[in-house]
């Protein structure tokens, strides 16, 4: 039994970056200074009787670097993305001009940055934890497979390589906060 135990350390480290993935969705939610079209991402529009994103009723494109436009598709929906916008919290006041909707994006106050660092700071956490959960799933593994008759040499082999990975992830996970961070905090 112990020399069939294979631990599939790629699927391991394809659900971590997968928790990478999200928290990199979950940050470019967040807005900076700076106008994305992804900051728009959580904003969902009540059309045609179901929640839809809003990237599926219009285009959305960022003509300057403190605009992003929304050119709505269907003249009877651009009350509701205006509106949708509006409720979303993100903090933007809409401007109509016909069928498109144009978001000016105001500067960040010190405060303001302060608060976005700290809930990108809460984002990596969470993704820190997700790593680790994933670590403890892999180390689970191990432990089980040593009790089936595993030898100690290979449940080390197996146990760095797990702990290798999670570091390397939680790595880039640090560097992607930073990166965050950083562009937040730059006026």
């Amino acid at each position: 039994m112990s020399d069939e135990f294979e631990l599939d350390t790629d699927d391991l480290a394809r659900r971590m970056k997968g928790a990478i993935a999200n928290l990199r969705t979950e940050l470019a939610s967040l807005r900076t200074g700076r106008a994305s079209g992804s900051m728009l991402e959580p904003v969902m529009v009540e059309a045609y009787g179901q929640m839809t994103p809003i990237n599926q009723v219009g285009t959305v494109n960022v003509p300057e670097p403190r605009m992003v436009t929304i050119n709505v598709w269907d003249k009877a929906l651009v009350g509701k993305v205006e509106k949708a916008i509006r409720e979303s919290g993100l903090g933007i006041n809409p401007q109509l001009n016909g069928t498109i909707i144009m978001l000016p994006i105001p500067e960040l106050n010190e405060e303001r940055r302060r608060e976005l660092t700290k809930v990108a700071g809460q984002y990596a956490e969470s993704a820190r934890v997700a790593i680790r959960n994933l670590r403890r799933d892999g180390m689970d593994q191990i432990k089980k497979a040593k009790a089936d008759g595993m030898s100690e040499d290979d449940q080390k082999f197996w146990e760095t390589a797990v702990q290798d990975i999670t570091d390397e992830h939680i790595k880039l996970i640090d560097e992607t906060l930073e990166t965050k961070q950083a562009e937040i905090m730059q006026v």
